[in-house]
């Protein structure tokens, strides 16, 4: 581990440069890479010595942004996507077989909930449920089969928390890998490796590219479960784009100065919503109201930038709500400069039947909010201009 903190890795960590003395990483927009002799080609392919080969297998914009993340992270290794679904996807695939089993909080994004209820069934790989406010029920659906423990905290998009050193000490317990999806509070909030976790996911697209500009997902931790994930990967095709990569590197250099002010603007969004007259219930990780508070507090350095807000008259005045807002924007995206509004029970858990949307703590009247970086004062005013229409 390196003695420089965290802000000074995230712009410093960087490949060598090459003979042009660039003080900015270039790009290296190239589908392969050239060998001296048939030797040197054969022992890169035989992998006796590392080196890029194929943009597919690894390339030098991707390694710098995914040593950045395991940095960050505390991690051995880790490996990059073209998305975060193509990240959950891969690491399950890669590290599951036919017969296996997952124990998952109820609570996961709609995309992996449809990976688990319609995909992994088709090849005999069953998951359990957990309501993540009663950590109780985790070890009674651990079977024989089980492999994989997996939450999301904060999850998507009730901003619940999980005690992730309960999680971590469940999973040695019982000998489970521990997968966490930390891609709502980013490797700055907190690390999941320092409670246990085996691998930590993130979406790329959110908080850490930060603009919405493009797409991209990491997974990081032991080295000998990415090496699995990784030859998957190879063979599977999911890698992240040499350019994208860029980007996101060059976004990581201000993750750290972006999530401080996102953070600071949702803590005063959200205790100006929990005063507001046509707000029925807000959940926040660093309002004291929150179920999970002291949790929250002891695992994470700041409340994300995420906010569940239940409006008053359900699913009508939830809707009225976004159609009145005039500066934010109505998207399913979230962790974007741009403050982003989003009614989760109509767009990203859409699939999701009624009974299932309940359980995952998703109500007709739900939105999340994704507190951008504009002025503070604009965005409450905005969000309650559209509350009192």
């Amino acid at each position: 581990m390196s003695d420089k903190n965290f802000e000074t890795e995230a712009i410093r960590n960087q490949m060598e440069r090459s003979q042009f003395q660039e003080h900015s990483t270039p790009l290296y927009l190239t589908s392969s890479f050239v060998f001296e002799d048939a030797e040197e080609m054969r022992a890169a392919f035989s992998e006796e010595n590392e080196r890029n080969i194929y943009s597919r297998f690894s390339n030098p914009n991707t390694t710098e942004f995914t040593d950045k993340v395991v940095q960050m992270e505390g991690a051995e290794a880790g490996y990059a996507f073209a998305t975060g679904m193509a990240a959950v996807f891969s690491t399950f695939a890669a590290l599951l077989s036919s017969g296996d089993h997952i124990v998952s909080a109820r609570s996961v994004f709609g995309s992996t909930h449809t990976l688990f209820t319609k995909y992994f069934p088709k090849w005999q790989i069953e998951t359990s449920y957990f309501d993540i406010n009663n950590p109780d029920e985790i070890e009674p659906l651990i079977t024989p089969a089980t492999k994989i423990l997996y939450a999301e905290s904060p999850t998507n998009p009730g901003v619940d928390i999980i005690d992730l050193e309960l999680l971590g000490n469940i999973a040695k317990k019982h000998h489970l890998l521990l997968v966490i999806d930390n891609c709502f509070a980013t490797p700055y909030i907190q690390q999941p490796i320092k409670f246990g976790a085996d691998l930590v996911i993130h979406s790329a697209t959110k908080l850490m590219d930060g603009q919405g500009r493009v797409l991209g997902g990491v997974v990081v931790g032991k080295a000998e479960l990415v090496r699995e994930i990784y030859l998957f990967s190879r063979n599977t095709g999911p890698a992240l784009s040499p350019f994208n990569a860029w980007v996101l590197s060059k976004s990581l250099e201000t993750l750290a100065v972006r999530v401080e002010k996102h953070c600071e603007n949702a803590l005063k969004v959200a205790a100006y919503l929990e005063s507001h007259p046509k707000i029925e219930k807000v959940k926040y990780p660093f309002l004291s109201s929150h179920p999970q508070y002291e949790i929250a507090k002891k695992q994470m350095k700041l409340g994300g930038n995420i906010i569940a807000v239940e409006v008053k008259g359900g699913l009508e005045a939830g809707r009225n709500f976004l159609n009145a807002l005039k500066m934010c924007s109505l998207s399913a995206n979230l962790g974007d400069t741009r403050t982003i509004v989003t009614h989760p029970a109509s767009t990203t858990h859409s699939k999701l039947s009624a009974e299932e949307q309940l359980a995952a703590g998703i109500t007709p009247g739900l939105v999340r909010i994704s507190v951008g970086l504009e002025h503070v004062e604009d965005i409450i005013q905005d969000i309650d201009e559209a509350l009192m229409r």
